[in-house]
């Protein structure tokens, strides 16, 4: 099989600010202002066409970030990142503008991937009924609850057939016969040996959708291979994560911000 998606050493800095003001200094001054956080460290994996990979981590481990990469949506400070195809991003809100109405966001969003006029009037109908948001279709966005956004969002993104499908907790929003819904649509994205990014804290739905895992800690690979391995280990983690007392947590945390901070950041072992 041909690789669909290639990350090499992809890294992600942000800058922390304690005010405004420091903000706008950095960006003037030559003196640098600002604490370095670096969400993703040196990350680099492949993808085979047909891949089903799981992103699992604690929050803050840089799962949303590297799939907000390889959608394009967010260009990364360092390292390539090689995607085969059109890739789409599904999350709560993700690339809908909340002042327009669900109906123009339809439009708006398959005008911008390249779909004609008559295209996207073929496919309306077929996007409104998958989303099962009813009247509100002609309503504001900024007036949807979270999981009308995530249907609506899921329903175009899969109607537009993209080749490099990337769910980031889609399904953790709204009902469960919706969601059953969404899995079987993914399911006959994988029938079709589409490349799938899923990202989502139901180790349930990762055991019954992906072949192979991803686990990040502190924006790094800690983790890679097949479900049936990472899973486990993972979960085993989590056991030992959930039984820390609140100071221990805290501790863990606060390790790991300080970690993302350091220029000699180490990769996770």
């Amino acid at each position: 099989m041909s690789k669909s998606v290639i990350v090499k050493n992809i890294t992600k800095k942000y800058k922390l600010y304690t005010k405004t003001s420091e903000k706008l200094l950095d960006i003037i001054l030559p003196k640098n202002y600002g604490e370095d956080f670096y969400a993703l460290r040196n990350v680099s994996f492949e993808a085979e066409q047909g891949d089903i990979i799981g992103f699992v981590g604690v929050n803050g481990s840089g799962k949303s970030t590297l799939s907000n990469v390889i959608a394009g949506i967010v260009p990364q400070t360092g390292g390539q990142v090689e995607v085969k195809g059109q890739a789409s991003l599904i999350s709560v809100s993700a690339g809908l503008n909340n002042q327009l109405t669900g109906r123009e966001n339809i439009e708006l969003k398959c005008l911008m991937l390249g779909f004609s006029k008559k295209e996207i009037a073929e496919m309306e109908p077929s996007i409104i009924e998958f989303a099962e948001i009813g009247k509100f279709i002609d309503q504001p966005v900024k007036s949807y609850s979270s999981g009308m956004k995530s249907r609506l969002g899921f329903a175009i993104s899969v109607h537009t057939d993209p080749d490099i499908l990337i769910i980031d907790e889609a399904l953790s929003v709204g009902d469960k016969a919706f969601a059953e819904k969404c899995l079987d649509k993914m399911n006959e994205f994988k029938q079709r040996g589409k490349t799938m990014f899923f990202v989502s804290h139901s180790i349930g739905q990762m055991k019954q959708f992906c072949e192979k895992a991803i686990w990040l800690e502190f924006g790094q690979v800690k983790m890679e291979g097949d479900i049936g391995t990472v899973i486990p280990a993972y979960e085993q983690f989590l056991k030992e994560y959930k039984a820390m007392s609140n100071e221990e947590k805290k501790k863990f945390r606060e390790e790991a911000m300080e970690k993302q901070s350091q220029s000699n950041f180490q990769p996770a072992t």
